[in-house]
């Protein structure tokens, strides 16, 4: 144990619920728990309530390409005027008795008209033109404030962005977010990593997989170099991290002799959002707040640490990108028995077909093969499942 955590301990002796949460028991933080923890410990863009500046659409519209002419008319034939398209003046022309105007979808609808007949409806012959179906009005007219009226209230303060949203607020000439990404570093932990591993070491392989996960999910990802196992050293690494918003470490956060991040993190006076989880494999994961620095502590074992990441960062740069909160899960049926003797719920690997979950033998949370070959993962619940029974799973991406 390094000299901080040493230290932590004898000014401050483990608590009762600390050692209770340090093997599998049901206070263990459930994993909604810890994403609702996490959801609410970090803001969210603050956005205010939008409200319609004018009628949508502002004036009546038509809705398909055709002629607009008075319905009364029926099939009778009209003089056509000129062509107004999206965008253009309709005081340009007023249609009266025996005219009819050519509009473009979009178009605002001419003085007079109250019906649009589309191209498919029509005989042409010169700039004569005869409905070959009767009109009546308001047919493929989009009427003024047919979505909404002035005044409306469109999207309450705070709500998530969407792409959708961001549309609303660009037509309203409301102030649209930039589309940054949010900035991630990536770290590694343990003086074992090495780039040519001598039996008794090994290959940072967590560092690139979480880089490219990051990268899937939408951040602006730094692969760093590997955290030292030192507490001074690590205390020093993590006042020094830049301007990335989210630090990803993986290893360190565990009941091993080098694992020093949790008491280092105290030290540094970091808000603790949670520490240990109810889930296998992914139990030792860590969420703080070091200031404004997000950092998420995965547990270095590759399944585990892959599988947190991908259901916590994508929660965090959600939050902080304002939109809605992720649901990563889906339904599927099994097509062998899962096992899961533990008290924890289960994320068992499977091969995934036509909505089916075929179970891998998967070979614990250091089993980066089958990690590599599997495409999702079950959710199993203590006491296992039987084939054919539905449960949820998270896609590997």
């Amino acid at each position: 144990m390094g000299a901080i955590a040493f230290d932590k301990m004898i000014k401050e002796p483990p608590k009762i619920n600390d050692m209770a949460m340090s093997c599998d028991h049901p206070d263990l933080l459930p994993l909604e728990e810890a994403l609702r923890r996490l959801w609410e410990a970090l803001p969210g863009p603050g956005s205010p309530e939008l409200r319609a500046g004018r009628d949508d659409p502002a004036t009546d519209r038509a809705s398909m390409d055709g002629v607009a002419l008075r319905a009364s008319e029926g099939r009778s034939p009209r003089q056509l005027l000129g062509t107004l398209y999206a965008g253009s003046d309709p005081a340009a022309f007023t249609v009266g008795p025996g005219t009819a105007v050519r509009v473009m979808t979009g178009a605002a609808m001419p003085a007079g008209a109250d019906a649009i007949v589309p191209v498919e409806q029509l005989e042409i012959s010169g700039t004569i033109v005869r409905p070959t179906a009767a009109p009546e009005a308001g047919d493929h007219v989009r009427p003024r404030g047919e979505q909404a009226r002035c005044g409306d209230l469109l999207l309450p303060a705070g709500a998530p962005l969407s792409a959708a949203r961001v549309a609303l607020l660009a037509q309203e000439g409301a102030p649209v977010p930039p589309l940054a990404r949010i900035r991630v570093g990536v770290a590694s932990t343990g003086d074992e990593l090495v780039a040519d591993p001598a039996p008794h070491q090994i290959r940072d392989s967590n560092g690139p997989m979480l880089a490219a996960l990051a990268h899937a999910l939408g951040a602006e990802v730094t692969l760093r170099s590997s955290l030292p196992d030192d507490p001074p050293a690590l205390a020093a690494a993590l006042q020094s991290t830049g301007d990335i918003r989210i630090l990803l470490t993986s290893g360190g956060v565990s009941m091993g002799d080098h694992d020093h991040l949790p008491s280092v993190l105290r030290e540094l006076g970091a808000t603790i959002l949670f520490h240990k989880i109810r889930l296998k494999p992914g139990k030792p994961m860590l969420a703080a707040l070091l200031g404004d620095l997000l950092i998420l502590g995965l547990p270095g074992n590759p399944v585990s640490a892959y599988i947190n990441g991908l259901l916590f960062l994508a929660q965090a740069l959600a939050r902080l990108e304002g939109r809605a909160a992720p649901d990563p899960w889906r339904r599927g049926r099994l097509l062998g028995p899962v096992k899961n003797k533990g008290d924890r719920p289960l994320l068992h690997p499977c091969r995934l077909g036509e909505g089916r979950l075929d179970p891998l033998p998967g070979k614990g949370s250091a089993d980066l093969v089958t990690l590599g070959q599997a495409d999702a993962y079950a959710w199993i619940e203590p006491g296992g499942l039987e084939t054919g029974v539905k449960t949820r799973y998270v896609m590997v991406v």
